[in-house]
């Protein structure tokens, strides 16, 4: 893959910060500040144990104080590393220390496509390509394991120095989101939010679909689809305007990338691509179809430089600012409305009075005119040309039989089956075959492909197949919950569904091994091939039994009886326990298990035996101290002797002489 980033200078900029030059925990020196987010900041640092580079993501301190947040903050985390792709940042540790709470990722030396966006303007389509592909690989793989981002935007894209793509801020979103989801808030961009996002809240992976269909916008025209004066405003037209067809912009534009996009950022979510493998799969059709000559075409780039990054922030929107509102009539078009109905506000923007969907939007270019009547019937000027022309030998019989003999099929794509035929009618063609198939992007009714295909040269009065979409193809989600989790899979495969994410929970009531729910819920309609997350049973949590100290017999009998499985280490280490005794376990006492999960036990050796220094003839401060550093505790014997002096007369072990690691020394002071 070719991309672009890697002829761009990328200059990471530090400002001054608290944080820059300290050790966080003990183990991350912050060297640089790279950027600041709504949610947090980002430096560049060093692990000091692995020595190796890496981008440390501290949380701003308001959330930090938000205990749930952290909780939760956490979680996601973890789970979000167990995400391992190419194409996604991967997540290291995470971690808090006083009012920081942090996340240590991968480093990428670079640019993000926000940077690239704001130097160029407009990219080549071929470009703009080569970074969505990547970008919907990553999304995809992550919408299979039950993640959804929803916070896609060019600043999420980070484009390396080596010409590597990747996605960031996987999880976060998703845990800030949990948050203020209950607070009557949505979490986001503006420029990039889906139209169910701002007026439900609702996200799934078709909202990450729009948003990169507006990100794909943005390259391919140097511009935002949608502005305003206010971030109301921008969000009042993703509910009631579609995004404009990039060739709107930029008027040599293929009408297949008007295509992609359109799909991708369809107001109903119902006729998007159901996920980012199924945009990804449009986006290389989409490349298939385009010559080398539109690949290449170089954009205009008077937009370079006009991106405005106030709205480009992750932030809190109230809810308040995401309701619909009307707007005013313009008093020179008083019939039609805004969101294309009769001129009345419909909050969902998407049918008007006559029962026509209005979320469908320009796909391609219109069709070639059909040759203009006027110019049939004018058959005298046109045999006078013809015949100067054979005068002349220049092969006219040629081109007259040809020219009115061909024609090209039309771009039929999102019609109606209807809409189609008056369009190949108006072009001298004929309907073929009608076939149907299930369509996960194109809305009941309208056509999905046609053959041959729109641009092909073909005889006026031949025929164009039509295939027209029945929408997708649903399944109502299998109760799998009570069945063991291979008979779960199965259950669902059977359905056509895809078992996607396991995560295991405690439970008193559902058995160890067994299904507690799935996510969506039993019974909720989805589309063939989704993938369902299954959470499974870990049975009922036990108490981890304190076995430190015991005997090793002993510690694995009563581990047994609590019904955990017992494992030894290896080597034996020295501790302040006998020889024999367990010097440690994993997990620590007091934490939860499941019936069967394994403790791992560490037998002590006995203590290290160590020399103790000769203190006899120091003072009691100077004795204490050698002592100590020695690693021994100090008691002191003075007698009534010994009440006013401050100097050691003898000691309980002699100098010279060994002593167990952490053993009191006596001291007689006279």
């Amino acid at each position: 893959m070719s991309v672009v980033a890697r002829r761009l200078t990328c200059v990471d900029t530090t400002l001054q910060d608290p944080l820059v030059g300290q050790v966080l925990d003990g183990r991350y020196r912050v060297e640089a500040r790279i950027a600041v987010g709504g949610m947090a900041t980002v430096y560049r640092a060093v692990d000091t144990r692995l020595d190796r580079v890496l981008a440390l993501k501290v949380m701003h301190p308001t959330l930090a104080t938000d205990a749930t947040f952290v909780e939760r903050f956490i979680r996601e985390a973890k789970s979000v590393a167990r995400l391992d792709h190419p194409n996604v940042v991967q997540v290291f540790d995470q971690g808090a220390e006083g009012a920081y709470v942090y996340l240590a990722m991968e480093y990428i030396a670079g640019c993000t496509l926000r940077d690239v966006l704001r130097e160029r303007g407009a990219l080549r389509p071929r470009a703009a390509l080569d970074i969505l592909e990547p970008v919907l690989a990553a999304l995809g793989a992550a919408h299979r394991a039950g993640f959804v981002h929803r916070d896609m935007k060019p600043e999420n894209v980070l484009i390396g120095d080596d010409g590597r793509v990747k996605v960031a801020d996987f999880g976060l979103v998703r845990a800030v989101d949990t948050v203020t989801s209950t607070t009557g808030a949505v979490l986001g961009t503006v420029s990039y939010l889906a139209p169910e996002q701002i007026e439900h809240g609702a996200a799934d992976p078709r909202v990450d679909v729009y948003a990169c269909g507006v990100v794909l916008y943005e390259m391919l025209t140097g511009a935002k689809p949608h502005d305003g004066d206010s971030p109301a405003a921008v969000l009042y037209k993703h509910l009631h305007e579609d995004v404009p067809p990039p060739s709107a912009a930029v008027p040599e534009m293929a009408y297949e990338l008007d295509e992609l996009v359109a799909a991708a950022t369809a107001r109903n979510p119902e006729i998007r691509p159901h996920d980012a493998v199924a945009l990804l799969a449009r986006a290389r059709e989409a490349r298939a179809a385009l010559s080398t000559a539109q690949l290449d075409a170089v954009p205009p780039q008077a937009l370079a430089g006009e991106h405005d990054n106030a709205e480009d922030r992750t932030s809190v929107i109230p809810r308040a600012l995401t309701m619909p509102r009307p707007l005013p009539v313009n008093e020179d078009d008083e019939t039609e409305g805004t969101d294309g109905t009769d001129g009345r506000f419909t909050a969902g923007g998407g049918v008007g009075p006559d029962g026509v969907n209005r979320t469908s939007r320009l796909a391609a270019p219109p069709p070639p005119p059909a040759p203009s009547r006027r110019l049939r019937l004018r058959r005298g000027p046109l045999t006078i040309v013809v015949a100067v022309l054979l005068v002349l030998g220049v092969g006219t019989g040629v081109w007259y039989i040809n020219s009115g003999q061909f024609t090209k099929v039309p771009p039929l794509l999102s019609k109606t089956e209807a809409q189609a035929r008056d369009r190949l009618d108006d072009a001298g063609l004929d309907v073929g075959k009608v076939r149907h198939a299930y369509s996960d992007t194109v809305e009941r009714g309208k056509v999905i492909s046609t053959d041959p295909a729109a641009g092909d040269r073909i005889r006026k009065n031949d025929s164009v197949s039509l295939t027209v979409s029945d929408g997708p193809d649903t399944v109502k989600l299998p109760d799998v919950a009570g069945y063991k989790l291979d008979k779960a899979r199965t259950l669902l495969e059977d359905e056509g569904l895809e078992p996607g994410m396991v995560t295991r929970a405690f439970s008193d009531e559902v058995a160890k091994g067994f299904v507690i729910s799935t996510k969506p819920r039993s019974g909720t309609t989805v589309r063939a091939g989704s993938a369902v997350a299954l959470v499974v049973s870990k049975g009922s949590p036990i108490d981890v039994p304190d076995v430190t100290g015991d005997d090793l017999d002993d510690a694995r009998e009563e581990l047994t009886r609590a019904g955990l499985e017992v494992k030894v280490a290896d080597a034996r280490v020295n501790s302040e326990y006998d020889s024999g005794q367990v010097a440690r376990q994993t997990p620590e006492p007091g934490g939860r298990a499941a019936e069967g999960d394994t403790v791992t036990l560490t037998v002590s050796k006995g203590p290290r035996m160590i020399e103790v220094p000769d203190v006899v003839g120091d003072s009691v401060d100077d004795a204490k101290q050698k002592l100590e550093d020695a690693g021994f505790e100090v008691d002191e014997d003075r007698g009534l002797l010994g009440l006013f002096g401050d100097t050691v007369k003898k000691q309980s072990v002699d100098g010279g002489d060994t002593a167990p690691e952490g053993s009191t020394v006596t001291i007689t002071i006279r």
